[in-house]
Parts: structure tokens; C-alpha cells; sequence
């Protein structure tokens, strides 16, 4: 995998320069690795190829010698609608519990063959051996989605598995779609499986087994280390190979500019250029200097920009559809992309949400062609998969409501939309084919598209993992040590104006407090007892030295009940300040933040009250023991705030949805961006 020099990739002032572009090989010499399972290997000139479509002769697209535009081009006119319809869907597939081995005698389907949930219902008494130690997929029925649907792309959601399961897994379906017409691969995506987050918003990450763990997206940039973010990357890339995960539904290029949205966590902070900075540095982690067998595709979301929300509300609703800029900051909102486009991401995703008061159209950015072909295309230059988010067609069709579901298909492609995101039943799209054929130029380019990103990550060539290997990679102590130094790297001291840390010698009451928004009991969270040098650890604060609290606050959920304004203050996000001030009232306090979102800490932390605390701290998705080793100074705080924390409910209500906290005034902050104390 080339890797690129970090000086040219990470300076911003070139960034857009001719001279940081990097070439790409159009074409292969060397006999790359062939995996195969059902179909037979042919040999010319010395070199072998796949037998893809078994006619017992090489096809142009089975050559690999071949550039992936010409192999594209080939595939593209053998192909039915229903392949192609089938290869422009993604949808989701999960694990579940229940799901026994097949006797081959009983049903006439090979074992390696993949069961949907309905396969396990209707042939339960069918099966027989013994019960798989851990689960296998069901959600939009993996093997009718390869073999009916003919879908290709399908995004992998949390589970349980361990690695050697997944990658048991990821090989049963290449194998079924290999055994099919064509053998056009399948591509696994996944959201982030490696950070440690708060979980505010469910599908935004994908909960994993023995991957290594850093700190959240917001941790990343907190670090100001572009060479630690690209050192993240490039080791989590080698666990998602490990286990057939080529393409990742991420990173946001967002800017957190709005402190009530709820996707800030995700995001790489409120200011562009770090936030241009961390994007480029992940994109070639990932992905190297171009695509290619060693690469996970990346899809840098939510063009062009979704943190410039109405009052934060999400467009997953009608109500929070508006994306607005009254400080006119939209051309800023685009660095970020433009940063990753330079470092050549595979695929852009558009928002839901639709411009409000801008001379774009105001319909969602899916079906938006001013925004994707004039803007993204036209102006910035972007050549790669344009793929919409979860469900736009069906259930978030933001401006185009009076449209049929035929229409809006037709609109989001002459617009440029090429993969809709979030159904797996092509029955529309294949009927919008029919009725509307002056769109298959437009099919045809987006099919294309898609199968030149499979062309070079060399999925054709070979798409299987190595099960056996998986385990040893996933996890590895190298990546599990860089992750936990990533952490120490990304909590910020932010106050220590006594001068206590760090603390040595002293007994200390740890509480992690967490509390489930759903059902916020009242009282205290978690007492941590730690082993743990140079501190001892009471079960009260009355034995205490010193009282170590970590506040964890959540937002209210992505699906409220009503319509009500989003806060970030403690009190409406999942925390009991009346406990919290009588705890620290007893003893001197190290007050810890976990800033999921830019939360207001006024209740607890006021004129009234703040000399009870003797040092402030905080985290972005950590570890105990990484904060024991900052408070303690066994690793020295380096890091910055990656964006701003309004000093009132009341600033938040006040502020401009797209300009950043620096940029509100001198009243707005508590903690400003680029904060962050050393000993």
C-alpha cells in the first residue's frame, strides 16, 4: 500500500494545489491473489483469472490486466436492469441468535450458503448439527438479496460475533455471490466500529468485539495530531480487512457549529481546518494514495455540511428538515469536503436535510442537482459514488413530498444521486427503469461508478478473508496500545487554577456517573475501586481526600416524543445536578466532562460553586485508566478542546446555527476551542 508523505498530505494551504494531487494505476501487471470457491480458473499467458460468469472463456472484465473503467464498461453490458437496480440499493444486515448449521441431505442448499430470518422460520425443522457458537446475519435476508435482488452492497451493523465469526461470515456471502450469474462481488460497509463513544444516536457507530478502541471522532480531532489520526486509521483499516469490511460509512466532514445537534460526537470539531485536517489524514489511512486491494473505500458524509441545523433538530423529521446559515458561513461548511475529495475519497454522501434561505433549490440535498452536480461535481471537481442516506426516497423526502416514489427516483438521478441507501426491495426502482427509460444513461453512469470502486479494492480477483487469520489481527496489541495512547492523548486539562494535579498519594472517590436518559434515576452513579499505583480508593465520599466525578451526560434521543427545543444543559441531559451539587459540596472535586456534545455545565459549575472544584478535565470516549494516568501525570495533557461549550442555555438559544463558537462573541463561552492546559 503506498503511503503517502504526512508534510504534503496534512498542509492546508496546499490543498487545492495541482501539485498534492496523486496519480493513480490505471492498470495491472502482476499477478494478483486469486480466491475462489465454485468457479473454475482460467489461464492465458502464464497469468490466471476467474471464471466469473462460467462461459469457459476470458470476458474483458475478468482480466485484471485490464484498468477498471474498461473491465466496468464490459460488466456493464452484460448486465439485466435487475442487476443493475440490484447493485444501486445498500441496505442493512445484522447478526441475530438462533441459527443451526444445515445437514446437506435435508435441504438441498449448500452449507455455505447464508440463511435470512425467514429461511430459519420456514425450514426450522430442516435443520440439524450443532447450534453456531455465535450468530450469523438476518435483516434484509442475505442470501435473497444476493441472489433475488441482486444486490452487491449491504452495510454491516453492530455485533456480538468475534472476528473469525465475521470473517466465516463475509466468506459464505462472497461465495453465494460468486455461485451467481454474473459473480459480481459483494461489499460489506460499516459505520466506525473502533471509538468509544456515548451512544447518543444509534446508528452512527457499529459496537464491535476485540477491535482496538480510541477515543470518538470529536477525541480524534481533540488530539491536533494529524500523524496519531492517520496512524488510527491505517490500524483500523487492517481489522476491517481482516474480517471483509471494505467500505466505510464515514467519517463526517461536518462542522459542529450547532451545539444541540446530535451528531457533534461524530464529527472532527466546530473549526475547518482542523476538521479539513483530520478528514484528509483519515481518508488516506484508509485508503492509501488510490484505491486498491489493501484499501477500506471511505464515504465522507454529510455533504456539504450537516451541523448547520435548525435549533439543532434532526432531519430525520419534517420539523428539523431545514438546514440554515445566518451567518452566511456555507462556503465554510465545504473545506472539510474539499480536503477529503483531494485525498480522494471513494464516495460522498448528501444529507437529508434541504439549503433554507440560499440560491440552491430548496429540496433535500439527494434530489438537490444545484448541490451534486453543479456544486460537488461542477465545482469541486469530485469524480467518485454519490450515495444518499438511509431512506430519502421513502421516508425523508424533504421538499419533493408531492412526488410519486417513481419521480423522486428520476429527480435524485438527474440531480446525481448514484446508490440510495436504506431499502433492499428493488421493485421501484427496477419499475422507474420502465417507465422513465431516458434515465438509463444516467443508471448506467452511476453502475459504473460503483463497479469500478469493487474493479480496485480487487474484489473480482479476490473477495475472501482468512478466517483463521482474522482473530490474530483484530485486536493486535500493537493497534490496542495505540488506541489507549490516542486516548491519554485526547483528554484536555482545562482548569487547575490550584495547582492539585497532579494528585499523588491521595484517597480518592471515583464516580462514574451515567445515567440512562430513558429512566435517569436519581442519586449516584458507578463507584469506581481501581488498582491503581499511587492512589487509594474509598467507597464514600466521606473518606476521600479528594472526589473524582466523571459526568457522562446524553442527549435526549434521536426519536423524541415531541417537538420540543433541543438543550445541552446537565438537568435535560440524563444528569441530577441536585445530587451532583451535594456530592461535591463535601470534599474538593475534580470535576470531569464526557463531550459527546458541547454540553452547559452552569448548574454545577457557577460563580456560587466553583472553588470547590480543583481541576477540570475533559474526555471524548476514554477509558478509566486513561484518565487515572492524566490525573495522576503519568501522561502529561497535551490536548485541545475541538470546539466550543456556550456559557448558558441561554448563548445556545441565541447563537448562529452555522458560525462557530469562537466566532459568537466574548460572551458565549465557558471553555473556548483550542483550550488545553499541560503540567
Amino acid at each position: 500500500m503506498k503511503i503517502r508523505t504526512l508534510p504534503s498530505v496534512f498542509c492546508l494551504s496546499a490543498l487545492l494545489a495541482a501539485g498534492c494531487t496523486s496519480g493513480s494505476k490505471e492498470t495491472s501487471e502482476e499477478q494478483p491473489i486469486i480466491g475462489t470457491r465454485t468457479v473454475k480458473i482460467l489461464e492465458q499467458d502464464g497469468s490466471k483469472f476467474r471464471d466469473l460468469n462460467k462461459n469457459g472463456k476470458l470476458d474483458p472484465y475478468e482480466d485484471w490486466r485490464l484498468s477498471p473503467v474498461e473491465r466496468s464498461r464490459d460488466l456493464l453490458s452484460q448486465m439485466t436492469l435487475e442487476e443493475k437496480a440490484g447493485m444501486m440499493l445498500i441496505a442493512d444486515m445484522r447478526m441475530f441468535n438462533e441459527i443451526f448449521m444445515l445437514d446437506r441431505t435435508a435441504v438441498q442448499k449448500p452449507i455455505t450458503s447464508a440463511f435470512n430470518e425467514e429461511d430459519v422460520v420456514a425450514d426450522k425443522n430442516q435443520f440439524t448439527g450443532e447450534l453456531l457458537p455465535h450468530p450469523l446475519m438476518s435483516a434484509v435476508g442475505t442470501t435473497k438479496g444476493v441472489l433475488q435482488n441482486k444486490m452487491r452492497h449491504f452495510i454491516w451493523r453492530t455485533t456480538t460475533a468475534p472476528a473469525d465469526t465475521m470473517a466465516r461470515w463475509a466468506n459464505k456471502v462472497q461465495a453465494i455471490a460468486e455461485g451467481d450469474r454474473l459473480g459480481i462481488p459483494v461489499i460489506f460497509a460499516s459505520n466506525p466500529r473502533n471509538h468509544i463513544s456515548a451512544g447518543g444516536m444509534g446508528a452512527t457507530a457499529s459496537a464491535s468485539v476485540g477491535f482496538s478502541k480510541w477515543p470518538s471522532e470529536i477525541g480524534l480531532a481533540a488530539m491536533r495530531d494529524s500523524a496519531a489520526v492517520y496512524k488510527f486509521a491505517s490500524m483500523a483499516r487492517q481489522e476491517w480487512l481482516a474480517v471483509g469490511l471494505r467500505k466505510g460509512y464515514m467519517y463526517m466532514a461536518d462542522l459542529a457549529t450547532e451545539p444541540r445537534w446530535q451528531r457533534i460526537e461524530g464529527s472532527l470539531g466546530e473549526d475547518r481546518a482542523l476538521a479539513a485536517q483530520s478528514i484528509s489524514a483519515i481518508v488516506y489511512g484508509f485508503q492509501g494514495d488510490s484505491l486498491n486491494s489493501e484499501s477500506v473505500a471511505m464515504t465522507t458524509k454529510h455533504f456539504p455540511g450537516g451541523g448547520a441545523t435548525f435549533k439543532g433538530f434532526d432531519p430525520h423529521y419534517n420539523y428539523g428538515r431545514d438546514a440554515v446559515f445566518p451567518g452566511g458561513r456555507f462556503e465554510a461548511s465545504l473545506l472539510p469536503f474539499k480536503a477529503a475529495i483531494e485525498a480522494g475519497t471513494s464516495s460522498i454522501m448528501p444529507y437529508y436535510s434541504l439549503p433554507k434561505g440560499t440560491e440552491y433549490e430548496e429540496v433535500a440535498y439527494a434530489y438537490n442537482k444545484g448541490i451534486l452536480r453543479d456544486l460537488l461535481r461542477g465545482k469541486l471537481g469530485f469524480k467518485g459514488i454519490i450515495n444518499s442516506d438511509t431512506g430519502p426516497i421513502e421516508s425523508m423526502p424533504w421538499g419533493v413530498e408531492d412526488l410519486s416514489v417513481q419521480e423522486r427516483y428520476v429527480k435524485a438521478l438527474e440531480a446525481g444521486t448514484n446508490m440510495f441507501a436504506g431499502n433492499a426491495d428493488p421493485s421501484q426502482l427496477i419499475a422507474t427503469f420502465k417507465a422513465h427509460p431516458e434515465v438509463m444513461k444516467l443508471v448506467d453512469e452511476s453502475v459504473e461508478l460503483l463497479l469500478i470502486e469493487l474493479f480496485k479494492l480487487g474484489l473480482f480477483e479476490n473477495p475472501y478473508v482468512g478466517e483463521d487469520q482474522a482473530s490474530d489481527v483484530v485486536g493486535r496489541a500493537d493497534f490496542v496500545s495505540a488506541g489507549k495512547e490516542a486516548q491519554r492523548k485526547s483528554i484536555v486539562l482545562l482548569r487547575n487554577e490550584q495547582k492539585k494535579l497532579p494528585l499523588r498519594n491521595t484517597k480518592i472517590y471515583f464516580e462514574d456517573y451515567h445515567k440512562n436518559y430513558q429512566k435517569p434515576a436519581p442519586g449516584p452513579g458507578q463507584v469506581l475501586t481501581q488498582d491503581y499505583e499511587g492512589l487509594t480508593f474509598v467507597k464514600t465520599p466521606e473518606e476521600a481526600d479528594v472526589i473524582l466525578l466523571w459526568l457522562k451526560p446524553l442527549m435526549r434521543p434521536l426519536f423524541p416524543a415531541d417537538h420540543s427545543p433541543l438543550r445541552v444543559n446537565l438537568s435535560a441531559c440524563a444528569v441530577d445536578v441536585d445530587y451532583v451539587n451535594a456530592l461535591t459540596a463535601k470534599k474538593p472535586t475534580i470535576l470531569v466532562i464526557n463531550y459527546s456534545s458541547p454540553f452547559v455545565i452552569d448548574e454545577v459549575y457557577n460563580t456560587e460553586t466553583k472553588s470547590r472544584f480543583i481541576a477540570i478535565l475533559s474526555t471524548f470516549g476514554v477509558e478509566a485508566n486513561a484518565l487515572l494516568d492524566v490525573v495522576t501525570g503519568k501522561f502529561n495533557p497535551t490536548a485541545k478542546m475541538p470546539f466550543t461549550t456556550p456559557i448558558s442555555q441561554q448563548a445556545v438559544e441565541s447563537n448562529k446555527e452555522d458560525v462557530p463558537g469562537y466566532d459568537e462573541g466574548p460572551a458565549y463561552a465557558l471553555f473556548k476551542f483550542g483550550e488545553g492546559l499541560s503540567y
